[in-house]
């Protein structure tokens, strides 16, 4: 009893529904995500091409070998690249698109020549197949680099590794002579067809997580920092201060919190405007941040209100911390000049938590505003 024949055909156009639909996905992904989140429309576009070069691939044997063999092909190395591009726009790295599209051309013209000029389906598939590995390669490669270790990066690897892999072996099937056709019911071109079906879904779900994975970063970047300023907002750098406490106490060492108070903020932007005092606290905060150590905790408190937690640094260390931001902060850069009152307070055995070192660094804060 002979085993059932799998229609290749179906398979094609199979694959090919399932790409438009993760097109559309992608392109109402679009739509609705911030612009900051760049390469969607890439993706769409890559997507949307390989359902329609599927649509060519499945009528092959019914239209001319131009459009089911040269146009499709064409489109499918479009496609794959252009989900390349809209990866590498993603991570935000310059796409170079000419030098694509001159290799484009140049597999679709041998494309082209061995379909019409010199006849050979294996150095027809040895040019295409060759061209994908090496496409998918770079994606995975970019995608190694660049997308750090979430599950979506990982998922995405996996699958363009797998890919590759099925490409490259497509590719040296090619000079054994046992392919005949695109559609030929043989085992190496079923395994082909069946892992590019697969391919493209899985492929597609992978960017649509990777791009999720980006919205929630940005929204937590949102929901965690001031938009004026870019540090801390009020509540994360309380949360952050807080944990950072409870570190210290855990290990028996001393902290230290300076609070911030720019001086006369308010008759600053009564006389200058508000889009100058803008200016004016983002300088502030940013060069107070470059007096600071990278394990140092740093955000905004209030209008013109910052606090700073210094882990295991004592109170006679963060006065100097304090002494050196005044002093950088008096030098000014510009009009309106400002000037900053710190506040100090170091952690003490047995001590609440946050509140209390606050309430006595704001006490500090007031005593520096009153001596001037």
């Amino acid at each position: 009893m002979s085993m059932p024949t799998i229609d290749l055909r179906a398979v094609i156009l199979l694959a090919g529904a399932m790409g438009a639909l993760m097109a559309v996905v992608t392109w109402f992904m679009r739509r609705s995500y911030p612009r900051s989140i760049d390469g969607l429309g890439q993706w769409s576009a890559g997507q949307a091409i390989i359902f329609l070069s599927t649509l060519l691939f499945g009528t092959r044997g019914m239209l001319p070998e131009l459009i089911t063999v040269v146009a499709a092909n064409l489109l499918l190395i479009t496609g794959v690249t252009l989900l390349y591009l809209g990866s590498k726009r993603f991570f935000c790295i310059p796409a170079q698109p000419r030098r694509w599209t001159a290799a484009i051309a140049t597999v679709t013209a041998a494309t082209a020549w061995f379909t019409f000029a010199q006849p050979n389906y294996n150095a027809r598939l040895l040019a295409i197949a060759g061209f994908m590995a090496f496409v998918c390669g770079a994606h995975a490669l970019l995608v190694a680099r660049r997308g750090g270790g979430s599950f979506s990066a990982r998922f995405v690897l996996m699958v363009l590794v797998v890919e590759v892999l099925v490409l490259v072996l497509r590719a040296v099937s090619a000079f054994s002579g046992e392919s005949a056709d695109l559609l030929a019911a043989s085992p190496i071109q079923t395994v082909y067809i069946a892992a590019y079906t697969v391919a493209v879904l899985m492929l597609s779900v992978g960017l649509v997580l990777l791009a999720a994975d980006r919205l929630r970063d940005e929204l937590e970047h949102i929901a965690s920092h001031d938009p004026l300023t870019g540090v801390l907002n009020r509540r994360a750098i309380l949360d952050a201060c807080g944990q950072e406490l409870e570190r210290g106490r855990r290990k028996d060492r001393i902290s230290s919190l300076l609070m911030l108070d720019l001086d006369h903020f308010k008759a600053i932007n009564d006389s200058y405007g508000h889009q100058a005092g803008d200016r004016l606290l983002v300088d502030f905060v940013a060069r107070v941040a470059a007096q600071l150590r990278r394990p140092d905790h740093y955000g905004r408190f209030g209008p013109e209100e910052c606090v700073a937690l210094l882990p295991e640094t004592t109170l006679d260390e963060a006065m100097l911390v304090a002494e050196r931001i005044r002093a950088e902060i008096a030098r000014g850069t510009g009009q309106p000049g400002c000037t900053v009152s710190i506040g100090v307070a170091a952690t003490v055995p047995g001590e609440g938590g946050i509140d209390t070192l606050l309430g006595r660094a704001d006490e500090a804060l007031y005593r520096a505003k009153a001596a001037g």
